[in-house]
């Protein structure tokens, strides 16, 4: 047994010679799961913005084990939520999108592997979940619910007039809009409603359902929880919303930060000089003139108000995440309960001109990952190494001493939360829908799009990855060793029997026929 299981099983009895002859049962630890929705590098303890004000997430760090290059599989929050929920790489499962195609081929995926919370339900963990746990909310597979959770909590609920402001976005849970609706929408016009949802605003109490955000709900929900008495150890799922678009929040986590000093993403001009043209069409968004146009003409100040809702909007989230563990510091499981946070995937504000998720650079994939194990001696370190959030699955299950998962496609992490700077070399993939694929290395982050163009970044020296190195014949070996990562097939789209190109290509074949490649894309 290593040293983290020794650790972890403080609460262990052997009683290996009671005059019964009888041995009593291992105590499991406890799990709370914890995601953040769309959150990037931006916490104090990662430093991707030294502006950012986060104490709760920075305390939470210097207890446990953080992972500074951590990667998601896919950067949408369906795709990555239900990858990392089953343990299988979109490129496994075919799930690189469509919830109702997930649904419809659930059977045919899984097979008999279960969700995280369904085995651990069924190896004797009480199971619980508030807020966004999978996309649609604790569940995207309603008639599986009961399968996943013992125990779920209520919904958001959003009055018409509050609902009125979205202008109908999806998702009731990402609510509250801006007082005035959306800047977008207010400046360009309903043609420009698919981007609407790039907005911000500071709220106050009544523009908020009985003056309350979700994640205030979400934190209230799990703090009563870890007030209960559990008989069984628990599973306990908590996903808050925020920093997701809107950038709305309670007004006073706007008066944290002052507009006027507040400072953009910097990068060269001529960036996406030497990105391919499937890089050029995810940049370029959802907005019929592309996202990043749309925000830097709409005018002198709109970026850097953006970034000032992003910020508001992770103080917010840290300061409703801190509830929860101080709740749980409090309560009677502090001592046997391991703590995971988490995000699905991370947030560009603006860097390689995109204002999305959605994209295989570093913005996009990389996000925090982190594990807190009561007792163990590698608490407060941090490590470098790359890794998946398809680790999560299995990395629980050997720290819980369950029964081993045979069907997943992520590796357990337990080696480096025993020794944070232990040799490690497993590459990461990630992939942007079908057949686009990023492989994160430890230092190197290697990009090949479907149509055979690439990308090359050294961290070492470029971690803003300015300077696309894959047509330079120096380092061909780099990628030849990071094409070893791809994967030797790839799933279809599930539903789908044949891939018949979609909006990037389309986009492209456009571009190409008339030469209308947009000039900020140059």
């Amino acid at each position: 047994m290593n040293r983290v299981k020794l650790t972890l099983l403080f609460a262990v009895i052997l009683s290996a010679c009671s005059f019964t002859g009888e041995k009593k049962e291992i105590a499991k630890p406890n799990v709370l799961f914890i995601s953040i929705d769309d959150l990037n590098d931006w916490i104090g303890a990662m430093n991707g913005n030294p502006q950012v004000i986060t104490p709760n997430m920075d305390k939470l760090f210097e207890q446990g084990v953080l992972f500074t290059n951590a990667h998601c599989s896919q950067p949408v929050c369906t795709a990555s939520r239900n990858s990392l929920l089953s343990g299988l790489h979109p490129t496994t499962s075919g799930w690189y999108g469509s919830t109702s195609a997930m649904r419809k081929s659930y059977d045919q995926v899984m097979g008999d592997h279960k969700m995280l919370p369904q085995y651990f339900k069924e190896n004797g963990y009480r199971t619980m979940a508030v807020g966004k746990v999978f996309h649609s909310g604790v569940s995207d597979y309603k008639e599986r619910t009961n399968d996943f959770w013992d125990e779920i909590a209520p919904t958001y609920k959003v009055p018409k007039d509050l609902k009125d402001r979205g202008d109908g976005y999806g998702g009731t849970h990402f609510y509250p809009f801006p007082k005035e609706g959306s800047q977008i929408v207010n400046h360009y016009g309903m043609d420009f409603r698919s981007g609407h949802s790039l907005c911000y605003g500071a709220l106050d109490r009544d523009d908020m359902p009985e003056g309350k955000m979700f994640d205030e709900l979400i934190s209230e929900w799990a703090v009563d929880k870890l007030s209960e008495e559990h008989e069984k150890p628990f599973f306990m799922a908590v996903g808050f919303v925020r920093p997701h678009v809107p950038y709305t929040a309670p007004k006073e986590f706007f008066d944290l930060y002052d507009l006027d000093k507040i400072k953009i993403p910097e990068f060269p001009e001529d960036e996406m000089a030497d990105i391919p043209l499937m890089g050029k069409s995810i940049a370029f968004g959802t907005i019929k003139t592309g996202d990043h146009y749309a925000v830097v003409n709409l005018s002198d100040s709109y970026w850097k108000e953006m970034v000032y809702g992003y910020l508001a909007c992770v103080s917010f989230v840290d300061h409703e995440l801190g509830k929860v563990l101080k709740a749980l510091e409090n309560s009677k499981y502090a001592d046997n309960t391991i703590v995971v946070l988490w995000s699905d995937h991370g947030q560009h504000l603006g860097e390689k001109k995109h204002w999305r998720k959605q994209a295989l650079w570093e913005e996009s994939t990389k996000v925090p990952l982190y594990f807190k194990l009561p007792g163990n001696k590698s608490n407060g370190l941090k490590s470098n190494s790359a890794v998946s959030l398809l680790d999560i699955y299995p990395t629980l299950v050997e720290l819980c001493n369950l029964p081993k998962a045979t069907k997943l496609d992520g590796n357990s992490i337990v080696p480096l939360l025993e020794k944070p700077d232990a040799d490690w070399n497993k590459p990461v993939l990630s992939s942007w829908y079908y057949k686009n694929h990023s492989v994160r290395s430890n230092d190197w982050h290697y990009i090949k799009y479907r149509d055979g163009s690439e990308e090359l970044y050294n961290h070492r020296t470029d971690p803003g990855e300015h300077k696309n190195l894959a047509g330079n014949s120096e380092y061909v070996s780099v990628i030849t060793e990071l094409q070893k990562s791809l994967p030797e097939t790839d799933a279809l789209p599930a539903g789908t029997s044949e891939w018949k190109g979609d909006k990037l290509d389309n986009r492209i074949e456009t571009w190409t026929i008339n030469d209308s490649i947009p000039m900020w894309l140059r």
